[in-house]
Order: structure tokens, then C-alpha cells, then sequence
């Protein structure tokens, strides 16, 4: 990555939500109840981790993903994997909505969704912007 990008935007959100999904990940080892409860599905049975964890490990590889496609510097590709990966808050949002969970945590959900819409849209502008140039 060039030390120009540093100075975009979206540079700075698609690092933001990178560590974000790895600081999820490392909740869930510390408290995977707890963080069950953040997300809006409190487990029925507290000895139901397993599935947080599987949670975990899918949110390590997405933060992980989003970091290497970051230092490989190509916005067209961080661009689409930002598209694609709206598929996730959105449908946390929903879920959690039909589930009865708190309203700030449904929003919470959809904020995220909106702030990976919003990098998705400046990703898609600094690829076409690089493409010209």
C-alpha cells in the first residue's frame, strides 16, 4: 500500500472495521456468554458456546481478510469484498430484530451495515479514481 492511501478515508474504515471484527473475535475467548448477549442472542444454555466460537472463527478470517486485501493496496477488490460482506450486519440486524433483541443493539447491527456501505462507495470511487490516473 502506497503511504498516499494512508491519507484516504477509506483506508482508515476498512482498518477500522478489520480490527473491529478481530476485537470480536477476541471478546468472544474472553466472555463468549457475555458476547452472546452483546450481539443481541443471549444463549439459552450457557454451555452453548460452541457456536459463538464458530461466530469467532468466521470473524478472525473476515478482520484477517480485510487487512491483507488492505496492504495489498487494490481498492477494487476491497471494494467488492465490502459489498459482499454487508450480507453479515444486515442480516445480524434483521435477525436480531425478529429475535426481540434491544433496539440499540438492532441499531448498532445496522450502523455497521451503513459504515460498510459508506466504504464500500469510497472504495468504489478510489478504484475508478486509480483506474483513470
Amino acid at each position: 500500500m502506497a503511504a498516499k492511501d494512508w491519507l484516504k478515508p477509506s483506508t482508515w474504515l476498512v482498518l477500522l472495521l478489520g480490527l473491529y471484527m478481530l476485537v470480536n473475535t477476541a471478546r468472544v475467548a474472553i466472555d463468549p456468554i457475555g458476547f452472546a448477549a452483546y450481539m443481541g442472542l443471549p444463549l439459552a444454555d450457557a454451555r452453548d458456546t460452541a457456536f459463538v466460537f464458530v461466530y469467532a472463527l468466521r470473524a478472525a478470517f473476515l478482520g484477517l481478510f480485510a487487512l491483507a486485501l488492505l496492504w495489498h493496496g487494490d481498492a477494487r477488490a476491497l471494494a467488492l469484498f465490502a459489498t459482499v460482506a454487508l450480507v453479515m450486519p444486515t442480516g445480524d440486524a434483521v435477525l436480531t430484530a425478529l429475535h426481540g433483541a434491544p433496539p440499540l443493539t438492532v441499531a448498532r447491527h445496522a450502523a455497521t451495515a451503513i459504515l460498510l456501505a459508506i466504504t464500500a462507495t469510497l472504495l468504489f470511487n478510489r478504484a475508478r479514481t486509480e483506474a483513470s490516473d
